[in-house]
């Protein structure tokens, strides 16, 4: 379970996240073992990436975002339509150093 992030760490990713593209897309199929180890990797070496996710349904694309959140260990900064940022602090090495909050 990733810790929760207070709304000035969110705000912050938010504004980091502002210029990044999507790096993995949710297709029909839903979250796969193969999408679910791809965002581990993703998340492992930017720590915050931005998802697409190609549901016409709201409700089975917020199960979907909170699936992928739980199964990879990252908390959800924001979701906007079809588009969810998710953070993961890098067990590795750490680049975002987020404000206190």
């Amino acid at each position: 379970m990733p810790a929760a992030l207070s709304n000035p760490q969110k705000r912050y990713l938010r504004g980091l996240a502002h210029g990044l593209k999507p790096v993995l897309m949710v297709g029909a199929k839903g979250i796969t073992e193969p999408l679910a180890a791809e965002a581990d990797l993703a998340l492992e070496h930017h720590e915050l990436v931005k998802v697409k996710v190609a549901a016409g349904d709201r409700e089975l694309r917020d199960r979907w975002i909170a699936e992928l959140c739980e199964r990879s260990g990252a908390a959800l900064v924001d979701r906007i339509g079809n588009v969810a940022v998710l953070y993961r602090r890098s067990r590795e090495k750490p680049l975002i150093a987020l404000p206190r909050g």
